[in-house]
């Protein structure tokens, strides 16, 4: 197993980037394309609002704390590119500020991959009406109110500039040591098909190898 081999190789490791506008699948994506890896090598983190102390320091300082140690694998739901979509978008932080932060992320990124990260970022794309209807299912479903926020629907208000945000976040960090990979997700199953098999080819390039044992077991016999 790939995955298996990653974790017991312990010299490289895989981040999985995954963005996109509500609705489009990022837990989903999560819960059937590794539902079938071994927990021990593999974490997930959900970037939400930052904290006051996180807003204290640098905006990727929270991300690099969360990085993937060797064998792991890394699972971003949401990321670093909050803060050039939702920041710009709401004008959060002035131009100048997120028109910056474009080479600090490819610098950071070409960090990570010089450091033995293998970086895959999906951008899981849903369309306007797939999103209108999924959340349309999430009001009329009592046992999906918990998915709904307010705030779903002040995002597609701003639809058009969030496709604008992505547009230009994607033009300018997408790199060899760094691709992005649009997704169709209207079709759920495509998208999760779409996912695992950039990621299953990602694990066979590195073709990691489990080491040698440590001691010589030739003739042990276990009785």
């Amino acid at each position: 197993m790939l995955q298996e081999a990653l974790w017991a190789e312990h010299r490289r490791q895989v981040l999985v980037v995954l963005q996109g506008m509500d609705t489009s699948g990022k837990d989903g994506t999560i819960s059937h394309v590794f539902e079938g890896v071994n927990p021990l090598g593999v974490r997930v983190t959900a970037f939400k609002a930052p904290s006051p102390d996180e807003l204290d320091h640098d905006f990727l300082w929270r991300v690099h704390a969360r990085m993937p140690a060797r064998g792991e694998i890394m699972i971003f739901n949401r990321s670093h590119y909050e803060d050039v979509l939702v920041a710009r978008v709401r004008k959060l932080v002035p131009p100048e500020v997120w028109h910056r932060r474009y080479g600090q992320i490819n610098d950071f990124e070409r960090l990570l991959a010089e450091s033995g990260t293998t970086v895959l970022k999906f951008f899981l794309y849903i369309s306007k009406e797939e999103q209108r209807r999924r959340l349309q299912d999430r009001l009329d479903d009592p046992l999906k109110h918990w998915k709904f926020r307010k705030g779903d629907l002040l995002d597609r208000a701003h639809w058009d500039e969030y496709m604008a945000a992505y547009e230009a976040a994607l033009r300018q960090t997408s790199h060899r040591h760094a691709p992005w990979y649009v997704v169709p997700a209207d079709k759920k199953w495509y998208r999760n098909l779409y996912v695992a098999t950039v990621l299953v080819k990602a694990l066979e390039d590195l073709k990691p190898k489990p080491p040698e044992p440590e001691e010589d077991l030739q003739g042990v016999i276990v009785e």
